[in-house]
């Protein structure tokens, strides 16, 4: 969502690294700039202008002057801010010491309430805990069956009135019933979706105020939509009036808007950014962590992250079993086919390479399609056990091979070996446990992160090729797919025997 915003504020900052001092003229001009880019990403202009006084009372000062590197040290201010106006710190549920314990969400219809709620109640049974889904928006047609298919896909029981989504039934009275039917199912906690309008209205803050006043929840969670733009600080000081929420679920933070509501709402209304939707799948929720959404508006990465990913989708034994393979250096590409496919379910790829510092920039001109695993499938599966377990053997006469079994190109081949050594090396460190993880964290940091040390790429990480590192073959001009048993390199090799006849 930040692709835009990213790269102006890198652009700006970058061209501070090289400066030996800055001036206060050299510092308004970059503000300037700053300030532009904030604006065109929709954050609202009261929390640009306060994020821009911050950053010159600063940066015109000892703090700058002083430093030895002034150009990283604007840049580690510019960060520091941006995780202020984020809301500075990490806020998690507080869910109290009342059992059942009742999370109560609120927002504008289409904001991604309903689907939040089903992704929370996901989480929150990942997590060990007994959620139970909460039916009391009764207004929007379909909005009670669309719990339900949530709640069956996570598991999750829905407490609903008989009638379905009936208008007429009163909603401050199936939240009321749900704490009961929480507690003769044993649930310790109960989340309530609410009715939504297109617009804000006071017929639909009464409804809300009401219900909070009948379950009085331990989170009232305001859920906006990361695409609204500057309409934001306006919904969500309205909301706040209403219900006083506790915290705010950030929906749709994939999307290709320009993100303002992500950078205003924590600032305006002082309520913390508790969870972010980052895509369709229940699965794709976050906890909200404002330094690493800092670090990646100004392009530093999530590695942090990315490693707790990682840390879910490996089990103990699985990464235990690479870390032995890959120390005893028998780490084949029938084991890189596995790992591959345990990196898909880190979530979408394009986020998941994302997260790694200096990368993003590059995803805007690589084809990172998630289609594309049935590529690196197919020229596995067209090697013979032995080609498999030793990729050293494959010379050109087997590349060919391979490459019309699978219907691919010899470059393809190529390429997918490419991407299985940079694997190797990453899952070498990623798959080793916390200390192997430390020291990816430590290589994957070389990003110029402020108070890090070093600039530019670094710690091997130096041309990293997102295509190659995702295993996708064809990527970025690799081609798509040749006809049935052709291989372009086949023709050429003939032809230059017929010359050599002559």
């Amino acid at each position: 969502m930040f692709n835009a915003l990213s790269d102006r504020l890198e652009a700006v900052l970058g061209g501070l690294k090289s400066r030996g001092k800055l001036t206060e003229e050299q510092v308004d001009a970059t503000l300037r700039e700053i300030r532009l880019a904030l604006l065109e990403a929709d954050v609202n202009f009261k929390v640009v202008k306060t994020f821009v006084a911050r950053v010159r009372e600063r940066a015109v000062g000892t703090e700058v002057s002083g430093a030895l590197n002034p150009g990283q040290q604007v840049t580690k201010i510019v960060h520091e801010e941006l995780v202020r106006i984020l809301g500075e710190q990490s806020a998690p549920l507080d869910l109290g010491s009342a059992s059942p314990a009742v999370i109560m969400l609120a927002g504008l219809q289409g904001s991604g309430k309903t689907t939040a709620a089903g992704k929370l109640a996901a989480q929150l049974k990942k997590k060990g805990r007994t959620p139970l889904l909460a039916a009391c928006d009764l207004q929007r047609p379909a909005a009670v069956d669309q719990l339900k298919v949530l709640g069956e896909r996570a598991g999750v029981a829905v407490h609903a009135p008989e009638a379905g989504g009936d208008p007429s039934a009163d909603p401050v009275a199936v939240a009321r019933s749900s704490i009961d039917e929480a507690r003769r199912l044993g649930a310790g906690v109960v989340i309530v979706d609410t009715a939504g309008r297109t617009n804000v209205d006071d017929a639909m803050m009464q409804q809300a105020s009401d219900i909070r006043e009948a379950v009085e929840p331990a989170e009232t969670l305001f859920v906006i939509d990361a695409m609204i733009g500057q309409e934001a600080v306006t919904v969500a000081k309205a909301f706040q009036e209403a219900v006083d929420f506790t915290g705010v679920i950030l929906s749709k933070l994939d999307g290709d808007a320009r993100g303002g509501a992500a950078l205003s709402v924590a600032e305006v209304t002082g309520r913390p950014i508790k969870f972010a939707s980052v895509g369709e799948k229940l699965e794709e929720f976050e906890a909200f962590h404002p330094d690493r959404m800092a670090g990646r508006i100004l392009g530093m990465g999530d590695v942090m992250t990315l490693i707790e990913k990682a840390e879910e989708a490996y089990t103990a034994e699985q990464a235990a079993d690479l870390e032995t393979k890959l120390s005893e250096d028998s780490f084949t590409l029938e084991d890189f086919l596995e790992q591959f496919q345990q990196i898909r379910k880190m979530g979408p790829l394009q986020n998941v390479l994302g997260m790694l510092p200096g990368v993003g920039k590059q995803l805007e001109d690589a084809d990172v399609d998630e289609s594309q695993l049935k590529r690196v499938e197919a020229i596995i599966q067209s090697m013979t056990r032995h080609e498999r377990h030793r990729p050293d053997v494959l010379n050109a006469r087997r590349k060919r091979r391979i490459a019309a079994g699978s219907g691919r190109t010899v470059q393809e081949v190529n390429e997918l070996l490419k991407s299985y050594e940079q694997m190797r090396k990453m899952m070498k460190q990623m798959a080793g446990g916390r200390g192997g993880q430390e020291q990816a964290l430590k290589q994957l940091q070389g990003a110029g992160a402020p108070g890090m040390g070093g600039g530019g790429m670094g710690g091997g990480m130096a041309g990293l090729d997102p295509n190659a590192l995702a295993g996708l073959p064809g990527g970025g001009g690799g081609g798509g797919a040749p006809a049935k048993g052709h291989n372009k390199n086949v023709p050429k090799r003939k032809q230059k025997k017929k010359r050599k006849k002559r």
